[in-house]
């Protein structure tokens, strides 16, 4: 698993090119125990994706700014802030996490939901 730090990485280069960009947040996108983002959580800072949509496809969206595509998720409840009942059932070790970070926002996804494709 990869470690969360407090001040997640530098997000990615914008200038590169979609197909790059979107390798680099493939390579970024690891497995998460909910003890590395419980804090986050305490922040505000986790954003949940639903299953149904790529989680790197999220992650692109918010790097290159592309607000349409981000608010569509939202309105279809595909993206939002983890609420607490999520978060407590992830604290009880139920689910498998993956998460890319676009500083200052962690993207979190279950495993168990989401489909492959990378």
């Amino acid at each position: 698993m990869t470690e969360i730090r407090d001040n997640p990485q530098t997000p990615p280069d914008p200038s590169m090119d979609d197909d790059a960009l979107y390798q680099e947040l493939v390579g970024q996108t690891a497995k998460a125990d909910w003890e590395e983002l419980e804090r986050f959580f305490a922040k505000g800072q986790i954003v949940k994706v639903d299953g149904a949509i790529d989680l790197v496809d999220v992650a692109m969206a918010m790097v290159r700014d592309r607000a349409e595509r981000f608010k569509a998720w939202q309105e279809a409840g595909q993206v939002a802030p983890l609420d607490t009942d999520t978060a407590r059932r992830w604290a009880g070790g139920e689910a498998t996490l993956w998460a890319v970070v676009t500083p200052p926002w962690i993207l979190v996804q279950e495993a168990d939901s989401a489909p492959a494709r990378h």
